[in-house]
C-alpha cells in the first residue's frame, strides 16, 4: 500500500495510485519541442524592400589600434581623461572605505564605558 498527505488533515493516508506521484508537480518535459532559435544579426528592411545593412559600425579596428599600442599606459587608462577619473574616483573610495573600517573596528575594540 502506498501513502500520501491528506490536503485537508495534513496526515498520512492510504491510496491506490502510483508509488511516486508527489502532488503539486507536474511533469517537466514539454508537450510539443521548443521552436530553434539561431544567434543571426538582426538587419533592417527599408520601405522600399531593400536590406538596410546593420546598424553601427564595427569599432573593433580602431579599439585594436588604440589598446594595443605599447606606449607604457595601462591598459585601463589608455582611452584619456575619464579612465583616469574613473580610476582616480575608484582609488579614492577604496581608500576611504579602507580608512573607515580600520576606523570602526578601532571604535568596537574599546570597552565600552560605564
Amino acid at each position: 500500500m502506498y501513502y500520501k498527505v491528506s490536503g485537508v488533515t495534513g496526515k498520512l493516508t492510504g491510496t491506490t495510485s502510483a508509488a511516486y506521484a508527489p502532488q503539486g508537480l507536474r511533469a517537466t518535459v514539454p508537450t510539443e519541442p521548443l521552436p530553434m532559435t539561431f544567434a543571426v544579426p538582426t538587419k533592417l528592411v527599408s520601405e522600399a524592400g531593400t536590406v538596410v545593412e546593420y546598424l553601427g559600425v564595427n569599432k573593433v579596428q580602431e579599439w585594436q589600434k588604440i589598446f594595443q599600442k605599447s606606449d607604457g599606459i595601462p591598459i585601463h587608462l589608455k582611452r584619456g581623461i575619464i579612465d583616469k577619473l574613473l580610476y582616480r574616483t575608484t582609488m579614492g573610495l577604496t581608500i576611504g572605505g579602507t580608512l573607515y573600517c580600520l576606523m570602526a573596528l578601532y571604535i568596537a575594540a574599546q570597552p565600552r564605558k560605564p
